[in-house]
């Protein structure tokens, strides 16, 4: 192939995908299906790259699709729209990223505590440690912290078993984080 022929190949896909960018601006569904089957793979092997984790990259990938199609109305053509997908797949992997290690040490001192707690309390010490840091939560703070630290789900999932939007999840996570991390004081628990 030519590079005049690749060049109106290469024009033609554009306008085809300008077409259903326009048609989902509109307020159309389907045309987005094409788009994600389109771009689903090149954004799903960036992100693992990122991340590192086969269901973290799946779940990232699902969030970053269901972004842009939230925000397509800010999309501007003649813009790239890859470039523009792409950036909100590197904003979504970053914001992960930095989660992920801000959270490793408070969900492994829960998984640990949980394991010790369910072999029947046999370090006592560990499940009184448990009871103490969880008695000042609410019910739902207890459940937010259990749903997230224990069974590892994703703010998403701790969304629709609450009825709540993602976002809200996380941000009630972080405020459980950090009052624990308050009332532990600095010589206890760091994340």
């Amino acid at each position: 192939m030519n590079s005049i022929q690749r060049n109106s190949t290469d024009d033609r896909e554009q306008l085809h995908l300008d077409h259903m960018i326009q048609r989902i601006q509109q307020g159309e569904t389907e045309p987005y299906r094409v788009i994600v089957e389109k771009y689903q793979k090149q954004i799903y092997v960036y992100c693992y790259y990122l991340l590192k984790q086969t269901e973290m990259t799946q779940d990232a990938v699902q969030d970053i699709f269901i972004k842009a199609y939230e925000n397509m109305l800010s999309y501007k053509s003649p813009g790239s729209f890859s470039a523009w997908l792409y950036k909100i797949a590197y904003n979504h992997c970053m914001n992960l990223n930095k989660k992920k290690f801000r959270d490793v040490e408070l969900l492994q001192f829960f998984k640990n505590t949980y394991s010790a707690e369910m072999a029947y309390k046999k370090d006592t010490q560990s499940s009184d440690r448990l009871e103490i840091l969880m008695d000042d939560l609410s019910f739902d703070e207890k459940h937010i912290l259990l749903l997230r630290a224990v069974e590892d789900y994703s703010y998403d999932e701790i969304g629709q078993v609450m009825n709540i939007k993602a976002a809200t999840a996380r941000k009630k996570f972080e405020r459980i984080r950090k009052k624990l991390i308050k009332r532990n004081g600095e010589g206890g628990l760091r994340v």
